[in-house]
């Protein structure tokens, strides 16, 4: 079993589990933010985790000191989630019932002051995170090693959690693209989310059925795209960033055989048989044509089959600046897969002008 856990954690298996596993919370929330479900869901995780927590291996990565504010954070985004949906089913069922939501009934319209209500509140949750911050720090001491040595680093050096899923994507992107570009794009996609969402309903309560479009879109970039990054970049990128299972021993001499390719050494050496053309935009066309497509010709089609309800409602303007931050969004499952499936290293390899995709 631990074999098959150690297998199926692998990117190429756990990655599309988990977007089935998103597609399934969506399709059917009520179901997963049931009571009767999350009590089951306790007893199966807590027995799982106790049968996962007698094997050494997985104990040790675990109770790694960097690792455990990790663990606390997959807890609480769960429980949170849950509770989220739980209040959002009970909702959607009132307001097809012809009700209010169950924040807009009179028991929970009532006003309260801010003085005392808010203010005791925000001290007592004060008191109670400083002292859980106090007994950590004597429970688990600071991973502080020795000063920095410009003659040798660490193995693997990781950065910190927050940054995790950036140094996993510095795996399928160029650094600029990982490091930069793409985080622009999270930061201003953030920023315009109040600008481009003109839908008026979910203000104020829980709902689903009302913002499936903004929901389902924010939860996959959270959940399935930023969250599951920073967890295989902390339980499982080993010593040279090596892909190792839960129960694996992190040997500092495990060697993967892996030999990227660009898109256009496919096509010039692998497919005609010839080498390599000199001039750079001959040599990288297929590419280029390839994101071309991708963008002009993915968008009309999307909008054709998907989109006419949201570019009547939304305008041009908001909804293509809508569509091409998902584009974007999208575009990296897409060569996380095309790198597992194929090697495939950059669509587009320009060096000569730091412009790799």
């Amino acid at each position: 079993m631990r074999e098959l856990i150690n297998k199926l954690s692998d990117p190429i298996f756990s990655f599309p589990g988990a977007m089935l596993l998103y597609l399934a919370l969506l399709r059917y929330y009520r179901i997963f933010g049931s009571k009767k479900f999350a009590k089951i869901a306790l007893v199966v995780i807590l027995g799982l985790v106790a049968y996962f927590f007698a094997d050494p291996n997985f104990f040790l990565i675990i109770t790694t000191p960097d690792n455990i504010p990790i663990s606390i954070l997959f807890v609480l985004v769960s429980f949170f989630t849950w509770l989220t949906f739980h209040k959002a089913a009970e909702n959607d069922k009132r307001i097809e019932q012809g009700l209010c939501p169950i924040e807009g009934t009179p028991e929970n319209r009532e006003k309260v002051w801010t003085w005392p209500n808010l203010v005791y509140t925000e001290l007592f949750t004060i008191i109670a995170g400083t002292t859980f911050l106090i007994v950590w720090a004597i429970l688990f001491k600071a991973p502080l090693e020795e000063p920095a040595n410009p003659t040798w680093a660490p193995n693997p050096a990781k950065a910190p959690w927050y940054f995790l899923g950036l140094q996993e994507m510095l795996v399928y992107f160029d650094p600029w693209m990982a490091g930069v570009i793409l985080p622009g794009l999270i930061v201003v996609g953030l920023l315009a989310i109040p600008f481009m969402d003109t839908n008026p309903k979910g203000n104020g309560y829980y709902t689903f059925q009302e913002r499936k479009v903004a929901i389902s879109f924010f939860l996959f970039g959270w959940l399935v795209l930023w969250l599951y990054l920073i967890l295989i970049g902390t339980f499982l990128r080993g010593p040279n960033w090596v892909f190792f299972g839960p129960f694996e021993y992190w040997d500092l001499h495990k060697v993967v055989a892996e030999n990227n390719v660009n898109l256009s050494e496919y096509f010039w050496i692998k497919g005609l048989g010839v080498s390599m053309p000199k001039n750079i935009l001959l040599r990288e066309i297929i590419g280029i044509i390839v994101t071309a497509l991708y963008f002009v010709v993915g968008l009309p089609v999307v909008t054709k089959l998907w989109g006419k309800a949201f570019l009547k409602s939304m305008g041009q303007i908001r909804y293509y600046i809508f569509m091409f931050l998902v584009f974007s969004m999208v575009s990296l499952p897409i060569k996380m897969f095309l790198r597992w499936l194929f090697q495939l290293k950059y669509i587009i390899a320009m060096p000569e002008f730091e412009l790799n995709l």
